[in-house]
């Protein structure tokens, strides 16, 4: 790769000017890392590959506009989200709760590169790998597999005070490692949080 790209004002510029080359350099040093946050987000592999080509052309499409002082790596992740938040946009209907965490999400990656939003999905994952076993389990079953807390009760042969009781404490601790920001990065993470979970988790 030609050293003189590691320089984010030169590869701006050499981008700008028509380069092939610096496009290149783009794509081989970005393309796998943009694609792991896109998969995080979309958890489709086909879909973060669609989302990140399209970032790539569209940049290239319209390189005349980008501005010698932009952080060309952080511009590429939150356009990677921006597109993202659009398939979403497009593919569901947006109720009022999740135009709500669309939201906030949109304003936590505008104040932070993408490695950064990257680290905070990992830290939710693991939180969520470190809850007790039972209690784990169950708000899995309930945000993993959208599953009702009378399903889960069914399902386990359990009551549903009991169920609400695993999710009311996997929130709480959720919280404690992630703060008030835990459930818009849940909603990325699962996007299938219903209103009555949500207010159990707020208890």
């Amino acid at each position: 790769m030609p050293t003189k790209y590691y320089d984010n004002l030169q590869l701006i510029e050499a981008l700008k000017s028509g380069d092939s080359k610096a496009y290149t350099f783009l794509v081989d040093t970005y393309h796998h890392k943009l694609c792991i946050y896109a998969y995080s987000l979309s958890n489709d592999e086909k879909a973060a590959e669609d989302i990140v080509q399209n970032v790539f052309i569209r940049t290239w499409k319209k390189r005349n506009r980008l501005k010698t002082d932009f952080e060309i790596r952080s511009f590429l992740y939150k356009s990677v989200y921006n597109e993202f938040i659009d398939e979403y946009r497009k593919q569901k209907l947006v109720v009022p709760l999740e135009k709500k965490y669309i939201d906030a999400l949109t304003t936590m990656v505008e104040n932070e590169d993408g490695h950064a939003f990257e680290r905070r999905i990992k830290l939710v994952k693991r939180a969520i790998q470190d809850l007790p076993p039972k209690c784990k389990e169950i708000f899995l079953l309930s945000k993993q597999d959208g599953l009702t807390n009378l399903e889960i009760a069914e399902y386990k042969q359990v009551s549903i005070k009991s169920v609400e009781a695993h999710i009311t404490k996997a929130f709480s601790i959720l919280r404690q490692s992630i703060g008030e920001e835990m459930h818009q990065v849940l909603f990325l993470i699962f996007r299938t949080l219903k209103n009555d979970q949500l207010s159990i988790g707020k208890k």
